[in-house]
């Protein structure tokens, strides 16, 4: 999942999380596909950002996929003989690469 700013959001992309308005009020669900009509919709109720699935927009300067999971890796060098340190390594990766894989493929 991905929290991108409405002049990035573009049509097709899924909402991960529910539009709320300042009173609370639920503008979108989070499962809604986003189209052209709706993202301007969107912008003219002053939406500044929205949270989509997966990772669709790549950003300057941010890591890979790869990169991240290569800093996790190094991260728990030390602790290898560590079985329950292990699973959660391996259960943190995961959920990286899950939160990821609906996105534009950032390896």
């Amino acid at each position: 999942m991905q929290r991108i700013l409405m002049a990035q959001a573009g049509p097709g992309m899924v909402l991960a999380k529910e539009i709320l308005n300042p009173e609370g009020m639920v503008l979108c669900g989070a499962g809604t596909e986003l189209s052209e009509a709706l993202i301007e919709r969107l912008i003219n109720m002053d939406v500044v950002d929205v949270t989509v699935e997966g990772h669709p927009v790549n950003i300057e300067g941010e890591k890979t996929l790869r990169e991240e999971l290569q800093e996790i890796d190094s991260r728990f060098q030390r602790v290898e003989d560590i079985a329950p340190l292990m699973y959660l390594k391996k259960r943190i990766q995961a959920r990286l690469a899950a939160s990821r894989s609906l996105g534009a493929g950032k390896e």
